[in-house]
């Protein structure tokens, strides 16, 4: 079990295993994602990446950034990579061939190599049980390769592919909710989390690793390239996308729904969009209709999700 403090002077202290030089973009949400989740226990760990951002530039010829076994996966098959290792383990250690050493396996994804290329070994992954953790560092589109739209990307977002004109403003369709896909694979550990609650992300990141089976953590990553906001927004955009309730954080363990952070007031949703360049048309005269739409739609799954919660709460309480 994880001994070190949640507090940021003996975290400090801790040796990165995630170390800087690397080339991801200035003010880039990914790597403070990866940091955080690394710094969270004193676990031995082996890790998977698929193509991405985050493996394209932390592991360039020689030279890596990572301070951990590291293995880099296609797009398509990161979860698959990491459950062979984890199952190849665990099968050294029942033959006696090595000792077991509590070693936690990671795969770290994109929205990219998780919602849509990668979702098939993903899904596979979980189904078959793995002990491992997935972590999708969620940007909300492709934004290695020209910042497409994927199944991540929100309604109204201008990206390469869905262009905001005069023929589409934007992308027409909501994203994908995938936090509550993963959850109805019955795995027992789901969670949503977000850099700029670095505790909450913590504690969900140790709880994780104390659960035996498959676990799957979605994370907001800003991306200042492909939201078009500053680089140095990415906290910022990542509380904002918490206390407008776009990013709810929440846990769903062994099927049963807990918010664990609440925002004391519910800001609207425009103080998250109005700072992303992406999301610029929708504050054009004409497209209040936009504004109104992404309104309901957080205020529609907001509502969903604090009554699920309550339902288990009170499940507890009469238990």
């Amino acid at each position: 079990m994880t001994t070190i403090p949640l507090r940021l002077k003996e975290l400090s202290r801790q040796e990165d295993r995630f170390a800087y030089g690397h080339r991801m973009c200035a003010g880039c949400g990914a790597p403070i994602v990866v940091k955080q989740v690394l710094m969270a226990t004193d676990y031995p760990i082996i890790a998977a990446n698929a193509t991405g951002c985050l493996e394209v530039s932390t592991c360039i010829s020689e030279y890596t950034a990572w301070k951990i076994p590291w293995i880099h996966s296609a797009f398509e098959n990161a979860a698959a990579t990491i459950s062979g290792v984890e199952a190849m383990y665990r099968s050294l250690v029942r033959q006696g061939r090595i000792d077991d050493r509590q070693v936690k396996f990671i795969a770290f994804g994109g929205d990219g190599g998780t919602y849509d290329i990668g979702f098939q070994s993903l899904s596979g992954a979980m189904e078959r049980g793995h002990d491992m953790l997935y972590i999708c560092y969620d940007n909300e589109a492709y934004m290695n390769t020209g910042i497409q739209r994927s199944s991540a990307t929100p309604f109204g977002a201008n990206t390469t592919t869905c262009p905001a004109g005069e023929v589409i403003p934007g992308k027409p369709q909501n994203r994908k909710d995938l936090t509550r896909i993963m959850a109805a694979h019955n795995i027992p550990y789901a969670a949503q989390a977000s850099p700029g609650h670095w505790m909450d992300l913590m504690k969900k990141v140790r709880k994780a690793f104390e659960i035996k089976g498959p676990k799957f953590m979605n994370i907001i990553a800003p991306c200042n390239r492909g939201w078009r906001s500053r680089t140095d927004d990415a906290i910022m955009l990542s509380k904002l996308a918490v206390d407008t309730c776009y990013w709810p954080l929440y846990e769903i363990e062994n099927g049963v729904t807990r918010i664990t952070v609440k925002p004391r007031e519910k800001k609207p949703v425009t103080e998250f969009l109005k700072g992303q360049g992406r999301f610029k048309h929708m504050f054009a005269p004409g497209h209040e209709w936009m504004l109104e739409q992404a309104q309901e739609y957080v205020d529609r799954e907001w509502e969903r999700l604090q009554k699920e919660a309550a339902f288990w709460a009170e499940e507890e309480k009469a238990e």
